[in-house]
């Protein structure tokens, strides 16, 4: 008789729970933990009693997002084991867009996704951040506090996103709330949410067919591809989702990086370290999506001496893979090997845009308040619970009342 090969994930053991406050305390813990307990594939739960493998060995993720043939990202046979009222279903169910397809297919959506893209001009879209954080910082500079998730990251990308899409801030709100019930995933409203963005997104399609403008919903409107109806909205909703959590969340954690490591808060000031310096850190340690670029292989497969079940998701830790000491040594000045952009055919398309808005976001920001101060010690701050993002609940900070800026 042959004895098998390797052993499979989670066989015989218990699931670490990843949508917990908890975990969402302190995630580079329970990455240490898992890393010593299980290696480079840790079983876990992405909610309650939906297991997943998450990924935190860098070379196993490097290898799984360069290899789709076997670890596709199409979810439709796993999903018709899971409930629909399982709060994860609506942000990983299968859709004809480019995050849940392979092959043909795949390129067809990814062409209209870059296509969408790259028509934005980016030197336009650096000045509409610096308005727009203007504007922003002009609301609440004379209050010598603020909230800059809620006051100046959320909205400043919320409305960058919409003028981008081309979609008018009445549609825009309803779109920003079923993003959060989504990203969320630890409620009853996810489904909500799908629904709410459904709705919205379809005027938006229909708003666009019948006054074209020099926005991304039109481009996805006027591929070559012609994309159906069907797929216009979901690929729409993609570039939400692409886009709305993990952008403010780059913003949020990269300024509380500044204002809580010596080594940022007074040599970003000081001009020694740049603003961008500090997004590559924030990128290694604690990048906006935590873990996602998930996949479903289709028969058991074998990495190493661990056997990854079928039809089951395969998750890669981005924030773990970053921290692998395979990788990292505790020093990211200059180094950019991360994997917060991922690789392979899902690599973020915007990823040159996303860092041109984080990056003027935050020195609009440093630059009106350079004396701002968190306003509770950082331990105080709050982390929400969720098995995708790393988010904080707020960034309240207090600086010296000063008088509005001049709008640019």
């Amino acid at each position: 008789m042959t004895t098998p090969i390797g052993s499979s994930v989670g066989a015989g053991v218990p699931r670490i729970a990843i949508y917990t406050s908890e975990y969402a305390a302190d995630p580079h813990r329970v990455y240490r933990e898992m890393r010593s307990r299980y290696g480079s594939f840790a079983p876990v739960e992405l909610a309650p009693g939906v297991p997943a493998t998450l990924v935190i060995g860098y070379r196993e993720a490097v290898r799984i997002l360069h290899d789709p043939e076997h670890f596709p990202a199409d979810p439709r046979v796993w999903e018709r084991s899971i409930p629909d009222s399982c709060p994860v279903k609506p942000m990983m169910r299968w859709y004809p867009g480019v995050a849940r397809n392979a092959g043909a297919l795949h390129a067809r959506y990814r062409q209209a996704n870059v296509a969408a893209i790259d028509g934005v001009d980016l030197y336009g879209r650096q000045a509409a951040v610096e308005k727009t954080a203007t504007w922003l910082i002009n609301t609440f500079c004379e209050a010598g506090e603020a909230d800059l998730l809620s006051q100046y990251a959320f909205p400043l990308v919320f409305a960058g996103l919409n003028e981008m899409l081309g979609c008018p801030p009445a549609l825009g709100e309803r779109v920003a709330t079923g993003m959060a019930h989504l990203f969320n995933a630890i409620d009853d409203k996810a489904d909500l949410g799908m629904k709410m963005l459904s709705e919205a997104l379809l005027e938006v399609v229909a708003l666009k067919r019948a006054e074209p403008g020099d926005d991304m919903v039109t481009r996805f409107v006027q591929h070559p591809a012609d994309l159906s109806e069907e797929e216009i909205l979901v690929n729409v909703i993609s570039m939400y989702g692409a886009a709305l959590e993990p952008q403010q969340n780059l913003i949020v954690n990269t300024l509380l990086l500044i204002l809580t490591d010596d080594r940022f808060g007074g040599d970003v000031l000081g001009g020694s370290l740049s603003t961008r310096d500090a997004l590559d850190e924030v990128l290694f340690t604690d990048p906006p999506v935590s873990n996602y670029a998930t996949s479903y292989p289709r028969q058991p497969i074998l990495i190493g001496d661990t056997w990854l079940p079928a039809h089951q998701p395969v998750v890669i830790s981005l924030a773990a893979c970053n921290n692998d000491p395979v990788l990292s040594d505790g020093e990211f000045l200059g180094n950019r090997s991360h994997l917060a952009w991922s690789l392979g055919p899902h690599a973020c398309p915007a990823k040159p845009m996303a860092s041109l808005i984080a990056q003027e976001a935050i020195d609009q920001l440093l630059d009106a308040l350079p004396e701002m101060r968190l306003a509770v010690r950082a331990e105080k701050l709050t982390w929400r619970p969720g098995p995708f993002h790393r988010a904080l609940a707020a960034l309240p900070v207090v600086f010296p009342k000063s008088p509005p800026l001049n709008v640019p």
